[in-house]
């Protein structure tokens, strides 16, 4: 049985500790916050470039668009967004486990994959199962721009129309609200345009300036850069949600711990009270 001395000084332990989880807190919830305002004015201009794409595109069967071709699949790029930091739960482990296991699909399949790992954790846990994954974007991250995510997207794009590869995936949490996120893996190339409810394309006919095909080969781009950064917003906010939630419930056990513990510290505490007064009593009794 743990001495007086030693439960006071492990309350004092956990209530440094519970300090720290709940200073964790806030900061989590203070970023969140900051992103969520940033995906909250993202979103409506994301909606309305992907309309606009999606007519311009499906408006005409006539007019190619090599970014949205699909070929042969023999060479896939995963790009995983985890985080550069932990006490997140089970945030990053989800990440990489789902990036592991798409990287072993394709690869089943007859695919060489390459994957390029945007968090410090998503590079340290791909090189624990064995993959091999291009790292240095711990920037994007950990504080996404538009910039970052242009630059990256770009690659991925030259990359495609090279033929360096013919499939790009990205792997990632979409926020959703602060208690829910969701694990996904969408395709960012080539494109996906959206159809009508009756599944055609669409037909409505635009009079444009400049015209349709330099339209497409400025607002294409633009759009996959945007979902690039979106992407990454959703997995910067989902990071942050995950981490308060778990510094929460560490502050939470924090709490219970220490009522526990001072419950024990009163109870050796009356106990050893009781003792002394029975000694005492006991000395007069012989006297």
């Amino acid at each position: 049985m743990a001495s007086l001395r030693e439960i006071k000084e492990r309350i004092a332990s956990v209530r440094s500790t519970r300090k720290i989880t709940s200073a964790m807190k806030m900061v989590a919830a203070a970023k969140l916050h900051r992103t969520q305002r940033a995906i909250g004015a993202l979103v409506p201009y994301s909606d309305e470039l992907q309309k606009i794409t999606s007519h311009l595109v499906g408006s005409q069967e006539n007019t190619p668009l090599t970014l949205a071709t699909p070929r042969t699949i023999e060479r896939v790029t995963l790009v995983g967004f985890a985080s550069n930091g932990t006490l997140c739960g089970a945030y990053n482990g989800n990440v990489v486990r789902r990036t592991t296991k798409t990287a072993r699909e394709w690869a089943t399949e007859g695919g060489k994959v390459e994957i390029i790992a945007v968090g410090e954790q998503l590079a340290k846990g791909l090189h624990r199962e064995g993959f091999m994954c291009e790292d240095g974007h711990e920037d994007l991250a950990d504080k996404p721009t538009y910039e970052m995510a242009g630059e990256m997207a770009n690659r991925l794009m030259n990359e495609y129309l090279a033929g360096d590869t013919d499939r790009v995936d990205i792997v990632y949490y979409k926020f959703l609200s602060a208690g829910t996120q969701k694990l996904v893996c969408e395709q960012l190339l080539p494109i996906e345009m959206e159809k009508t409810e009756g599944g055609d394309s669409y037909t409505t006919e635009y009079i444009l300036e400049p015209d349709r095909e330099q339209l497409i080969a400025e607002i294409v781009p633009r759009q996959i850069t945007l979902k690039l950064y979106s992407a990454a917003l959703s997995a910067s906010a989902s990071e942050h949600a995950a981490r308060m939630i778990a510094m929460q419930t560490a502050t939470d056990n924090a709490d219970k711990l220490i009522g526990e513990l001072a419950l024990e510290y009163n109870k050796q505490r009356q106990q050893a009270i009781t003792t002394e007064l029975l000694d005492i009593m006991g000395g007069q009794n012989e006297r």
